[in-house]
Order: structure tokens, then sequence, then C-alpha cells
């Protein structure tokens, strides 16, 4: 679960004010709360609030909805934040709910009302309103299975209202969303000195004989203990599944002679880190271990002078593609007479399959559109890697950066990442 952080109302309120200049006259957005998800029997899963609606209010309760009419005739209705109305039953089972006042301070929107007021207000300002801005999922990797709650609304607010201009908030909200405020910065700046905090206290656990999940358990009591919580789910992948992507079953024993890949980091205050390290088991890099990681390292410290604005992630992606091929020639795995990068599957992918670099915030994979060119404010990760299946050694390296103007900031530059320093660290 979230847990709440104190954050400044004006980031929100400067939010709005950013998407209010992108409306055009006479329109109104709405946005709702992700739903509670259910799990089996009367379970459910732990709650997740829309990123576009905490990126507006800064609210992570339930059953929330955001309403925003700038040119809205009454006053009262141009900005409205509405909530569940407590009751002694939600009380018991629940907690406390938000009161309005504390709402009010989160968001720092005047106007706070009970959920069931919502449809009077709405269908008054549908009245008045011609362009309804309506939000959904639209990241480019998404394939949404399960109906959301703004899916639900979009569906009924177009049988009620049919003959109004329904036009996608998406495109707005991924446009606002890429470049990071400062205060968003220091929060995700704060998410990445928690993970390296943690690092360095699971780097003198690591040992033969531990298993993955007691490595995963270190990292949690250190996140949950500083009022974070995984970012996503952490990949604690040692030997042979340090080969495998997206490996999160995190059961099998750290073995000497095996490497233990560690893609894991903090959330904090809803805004994320992303980190991976790969460390020997028995605290020093074989032969062979060491040159694959010098060699992704090298990748890694070229690849990060290349994270400027105007370039795109498929530029990087290429760069990357091209520097990785070549230290797969020095290692043996690719023939030295093959020069071959380009084409829809180029030798090097093999080894190195993925991606090198992603926008980072709200989301650990941020939205933005695709082919957009990198700008000044945008964090992104950078994450070259080479994969070895068949001597079951994956070695992958990966930072949080900043964008700027002169030059990418390392958010992460004082996490060890040098073979010598992990080697050290873990002797201690």
């Amino acid at each position: 679960m979230i847990k709440p952080v104190t954050i400044p109302a004006r980031l929100f309120r400067e939010n709005r004010d950013r998407l209010r200049q992108l409306l055009p006259p006479r329109s109104l957005v709405v946005l709702n709360a992700n739903d509670v998800m259910p799990a089996n029997a009367d379970g459910t899963l732990g709650f997740i609030q829309n990123a576009d609606l905490f990126y507006l209010t800064g609210i992570l309760q339930e059953q929330t909805i955001l309403v925003l009419a700038p040119d809205a005739s009454d006053p009262a209705h141009r900005e409205i934040l509405f909530l569940r109305r407590p009751d002694e039953q939600t009380l018991i089972w629940e907690g406390p709910k938000l009161s309005r006042e504390e709402a009010r301070k989160i968001s720092g929107i005047e106007q706070v009302r009970w959920l069931d007021e919502f449809p009077v207000v709405f269908r008054q300002l549908m009245c008045e309103m011609e362009l309804v801005y309506l939000n959904s999922n639209e990241h480019y990797r998404a394939m949404p299975e399960v109906e959301t709650r703004d899916a639900r609304f979009i569906r009924e607010c177009q049988r009620q209202y049919p003959l109004h201009q329904y036009r996608r908030l998406a495109p707005l909200m991924h446009q606002l969303r890429t470049v990071k405020s400062p205060i968003e910065v220091d929060l995700i700046h704060h998410a990445c000195q928690l993970t390296g905090r943690a690092f360095r206290k699971v780097l003198r656990r690591i040992r033969p004989g531990i298993n993955e999940a007691e490595v995963e358990a270190e990292f949690a009591r250190e996140f949950i203990r500083q009022r974070a919580r995984f970012a996503y789910p952490p990949i604690i992948a040692s030997g042979p599944n340090s080969c495998v992507l997206h490996y999160t079953r995190n059961d099998r024993t750290c073995r000497s002679g095996e490497v233990l890949l560690l893609d894991v980091a903090a959330s904090y205050g809803s805004y994320n880190a992303d980190m991976t390290r790969t460390v020997p088991v028995n605290g020093r890099f074989s032969r062979r271990q060491r040159q694959v990681y010098d060699a992704v390292l090298r990748v890694f410290r070229q690849m990060t002078r290349a994270l400027l604005p105007g370039k795109t992630l498929a530029d990087l992606r290429k760069e990357a593609e091209a520097l990785i091929a070549e230290e797969c020639r020095s290692l043996g795995l690719l023939p030295k007479r093959s020069r071959q990068t380009g084409g829809d599957s180029p030798p090097v992918r093999r080894y190195f399959m993925h991606g090198v670099s992603h926008p980072i915030g709200l989301d650990v994979h941020d939205v933005l559109h695709p082919g957009q060119p990198i700008a000044a404010g945008w964090v992104l990760t950078c994450e070259p890697a080479i994969y070895i299946r068949e001597e079951g050694l994956g070695i992958r390296l990966e930072n949080t950066f900043l964008i700027t103007d002169q030059g990418p900031v390392d958010l992460m530059g004082d996490i060890p990442i040098e073979p010598d320093e992990i080697e050290e660290l873990m002797r201690r």
C-alpha cells in the first residue's frame, strides 16, 4: 500500500493550471479514481490510485472524482473534488476517510463535495459545456483487459449525452507529465536515495546459501520503515534467473560462483526510482563475470553521456545496440566479421533484447508519446545489459537520470556500481 507523505499543495495547483492552459473554451474535464480491485472470495488487492488523478490532486483515496470546468458560469463549479461521504460503518471497518478540510489541504482545491452530489452538478455542467475531456490508459505498451472506472464512466456519459464533443484527455496528460517539476524531481531523488541505502545494507547480507526471498525481504524492511514501497515487483535473480528479464519468483537459493541480479527500487510519495545492480554471490567476480560486467559498465558510461535533449528512445536503443554488439564481439559472443546491428532482428538481440531507456515518474514506465524527442526536465533510466543464457550469466546495470540542457544528472550517482567497490562492500 502507498503510504501518504506530505507534498506541497502548490504542485497539484500548478499541474491543474498547466492543464487548464491547454483546454479550448467551454471544456469540461472529468477524472475518476481507480477501482479497488477484487482478489478472491471477499478479498481485495491493495489500492493504487489513478496516476493522472493523483498528478492533479494528490489524493490517494478511492471513489474520488475531479471536475474541471474553467469557463463555468458559477465560479464554484470551475474546480471541484468529489469524495466518499464518511459514515459510521466505513469508520469501523476501514478507518477514517478524508474530511473535506483534509482534502483541501492536500489538493489546494477549495470546492470539495461529497460523491452523492456529483450527478446533479455534472448534469448542470454538461448542459453548459461543449467539449468533454475524458481519461483512459493510453500508454503505448498497455494492453488493458480489465474495465476501469474511467471506462465505465465514458460509456455511461456517452449514452446519456450523445451530442457532446468528446475528446481524449490522455494526450494532454502525457504532454504535462513528461517534464518533471523541481518538487517531482526531489521526490524521485529521495526514492533513489532510499534505494541506495537499502542496496548498501543488502550487500552485507548476500552470501552463498542465502535465498532470493531473504534478499527481497531485506529491501522490503528498509523501504517500509522509511514510508516507501517497492516501485515495481522486485527482481532478485540468481544464476540462470539473471537471464530472465522479468523474473519475480524470487525463491531460489543463491550459489557460490553465480551472480545475483537485483532490479529493485523504492517508490516514495507515489514517485518511483529504478535501479539494477549485478553482484557476485560469493563476494568476488570470476574472470568471466568481470569481463562481461566491465563490458556492460563501459556501455553504461557511454550511454549515460548520450542522454541528451532532442534524441528519441529509438535513437538511444540503436546506439546501445551498436555498442553492445562491439562488446559482444570482444567477448567472443558474435563473430568479429559481423558488423550488422540494424534490421528487425540484429544478431546482438540474442544477448540484449530490450530497450536501453524509459521515462519514469508516477509510473515506472512513465507516459510519453511514441517517437517524442527527449527534453530537459525528463527523468529517464539507462539500463544496458548482456545476457548469456548458455552460461547462466546475465549482467544488467541501471540508474535513474534527470535530463537537463547542460547534460544528464545521475540521481543515483552515489550508489556503488564499480566492481571493485562492490567487492569491497561485500567483504565488510
